[in-house]
């Protein structure tokens, strides 16, 4: 109508609204969203709860392959075509309350609602500078650091708010998998973490900030202790060389 003003959309409002309530969905923890293969029909927007990706090879190895939390997205593949296969499954960490769209509501909602399309998009971004810092920690960090990393990561440091120290309930195999090592360097790792007091743990996990330490620096303290070389600006170490003349 002439003169109506159009009410500004709010993806969270909208996300919450009583009239997709019949599209909420409750994960308990260790039960999955969907399956790998599984066909790419929906996508799900977790509002509560922790979740995470794990694909299994042919010989059957299990590896996660990202970590979700409250307000991300998951299976945003189905996206892509309409014939797609899971790539992966999606487990449930903690319980979980998500919302479940269709592949063709969550297009139309990006092709009408722009608001919602720059939410979704910002995400998409995130998830790819994730991943990618993700191959590089595979690739060039040793299993300690990608342990602290992953630690820090389920206690979201680094994102928007304070972060979440006690992490979900994981167990040390989980770990394992997650950072590509065995369960009794985890263990190790662990343990050295703890006397350091980087974290706590009694059944739950602390993570401190001071945990950072080993992402920021490629030594723990103890590997530090080794003096640093320094040049002695008043010995003759940086003096000129005199090269004399030829005859």
């Amino acid at each position: 109508m002439p003169g109506t003003k159009k009410v500004k959309f709010d993806p969270a409002q909208y996300l919450s609204a009583s009239s997709l309530t019949r599209k909420t969905v409750h994960v308990l923890a260790g039960h999955v969203f969907y399956s790998q293969g599984d066909p790419a029909k929906s996508i799900y927007y977790l509002e509560s709860g922790r979740a995470k990706l794990v694909v299994v090879s042919k010989r059957g190895k299990e590896a996660t392959v990202s970590l979700m939390v409250a307000h991300d997205f998951i299976g945003e593949e189905s996206l892509a075509g309409a014939a797609g296969l899971r790539a992966a499954t999606a487990i449930a960490i903690t319980a979980c309350t998500a919302l479940k769209l269709d592949r063709d509501e969550m297009i139309d909602l990006l092709h009408n609602e722009h608001e919602f399309s720059d939410m979704f998009l910002k995400f998409v971004l995130a998830r790819a500078i994730r991943t990618q810092e993700d191959l590089v920690d595979q690739l060039f960090n040793n299993s300690e650091k990608r342990l602290a990393r992953t630690l820090l990561l389920m206690a979201q440091f680094g994102d928007p708010g304070e972060p979440q120290t006690l992490i979900p309930p994981i167990t040390q195999e989980s770990l394992a998998d997650m950072i590509g090592t065995t369960r009794s360097r985890v263990s190790k790792f662990m343990n050295r973490f703890r006397k350091l007091g980087y974290i706590t743990y009694n059944g739950r996990i602390h993570v401190h900030k001071s945990l950072l330490n080993v992402v920021l620096h490629d030594k723990l303290p103890e590997q530090r202790t080794k003096r640093p070389v320094t040049l002695d600006t008043k010995s003759g170490l940086a003096k000129r060389v005199k090269i004399a003349p030829k005859p």
